[in-house]
């Protein structure tokens, strides 16, 4: 049953990466360093006080940054293979006493996978907004993934099955309703 909660947690994490990449690191510091969670092993760091303070820093960056209407799209650019990255290490920091092997492998397909799907979905919902509202929209959707991010961080650490549950079902969603923009066969008939 551990191996499952760590899992559940792991891949929940991931897809609040997907949303913010310091958010989920952030929370993940400031329950080690109250004591309300352990990292796993090769994660400590987590736990000291300059982790604390440093991922403090690059959350708030992160976050005041795409309130910047041409800043929040720049972003966008790096952020879909820091995702990939930070989806992995959220993903590796829960996945507890496993093998290496099977840590990072699993890691990385679930763990940056999740994050890469759930950080497409938001580039494509930010760039709708930029093109139909001239950016102007683009504070909700910087405020939605503020809170998705919180919001799933929070989730997967206190109820990680459900974490899971929103992931699979959030990520179905995406990939059923993904743009069909250029495909074969999509043209509808003039």
């Amino acid at each position: 049953m551990e191996y499952i909660l760590s899992i559940a947690a792991g891949i929940g994490l991931s897809a609040a990466t997907g949303f913010r990449i310091f958010v989920p690191f952030w929370v993940l510091s400031l329950a080690a360093n109250t004591g309300f969670m352990e990292p796993s092993s090769g994660f400590a760091w987590l736990g000291t006080p300059v982790a604390l303070v440093a991922l403090t820093v690059a959350m708030v960056l992160e976050i005041g940054a795409y309130y910047v209407p041409w800043l929040d799209n720049l972003l966008d650019t790096v952020a879909l293979p820091a995702a990939a990255v930070a989806g992995t290490l959220a993903a590796a920091t829960m996945f507890g006493d496993m093998s290496p092997f099977l840590r990072w492998v699993l890691a990385a397909i679930a763990g940056g996978g999740v994050a890469t799907t759930i950080q497409a979905g938001t580039t494509l919902v930010r760039g709708t907004s930029t093109v139909t509202t001239g950016g102007a929209g683009n504070f909700i959707v910087a405020s939605a993934e503020n809170f998705g991010s919180l919001g799933m961080t929070l989730i997967a650490v206190i109820f990680p099955i459900v974490a899971m549950l929103l992931t699979v079902i959030g990520v179905t969603w995406l990939i059923r309703h993904r743009p069909r923009w250029g495909r074969q066969g999509d043209a509808s008939p003039a």
